[in-house]
């Protein structure tokens, strides 16, 4: 039976979701299995009939599944806030939300956003979230997270990685000195980035 079955039930969301059947897809949001809320989701989002009710209970959801596809979604819907979700207490969850909150510098409260940005970049133990988070704070140009993106330079070679690419949105000789530095990195790739920026922003 199909009630018995979710990757029969995921078929039916994607199908739906790729025909434009939005009202399909709305009955599969309460769906016992999470895979199928989090295809919903996506294919309501597919549909162009995601509302901003429908993504803030998605981020709200019981399983990370589901919230990690919902923050992935929020990228483009910046009128639903992500502060909870920036604050959630699954990595992935965590690391999907700061892509995300990179992706929308128009949200209303970015101002909270950075400041939750600049914890995680500092603070989170999971690598792949402080990674994500100095990410968005680059790509948001977030004068408020220098400090931060300055000290992930400090940290694993992905994120120090990151933090070198971050650099291009802020200026000054911390800066300049940082990139210099940089191109003495332990690792060939944080070198290759920080000598390809310096070579942007200092040509001869």
């Amino acid at each position: 039976m199909i009630e018995d079955n979710p990757p029969t039930r995921r078929r039916i969301v994607a199908l739906a979701g790729h025909r434009g059947h939005a009202s399909t897809v709305r009955e599969f949001l309460g769906d016992a299995d999470p895979s199928v809320r989090a295809i919903a989701l996506a294919s309501l989002e597919r549909c162009g009939a995601l509302t901003a009710a429908d993504l803030r209970t998605g981020l709200a959801d019981d399983s990370p599944t589901v919230r990690t596809r919902a923050a992935e979604l929020a990228a483009t819907h910046p009128d639903v806030s992500i502060l909870e979700t920036l604050a959630d207490r699954q990595p992935l969850v965590l690391e999907m939300a700061a892509w995300a909150a990179g992706e929308r510098p128009t949200d209303a409260e970015v101002g909270a956003v950075v400041a939750a940005l600049i914890a995680l970049a500092g603070e989170h133990r999971d690598p792949l979230v402080r990674e994500a988070a100095v990410a968005a704070i680059g790509s948001l140009e977030a004068q408020a997270g220098r400090k931060a993106v300055l000290a992930a330079l400090s940290d694993k070679p992905n994120i120090r990685r990151r933090a070198v690419l971050a650099l291009v949105a802020f200026e000054g000789p911390d800066i300049d000195e940082a990139l210099q530095q940089a191109t003495h990195d332990r690792d060939w790739q944080v070198r290759d980035a920080a000598e390809e920026l310096l070579r942007i922003t200092q040509p001869d």
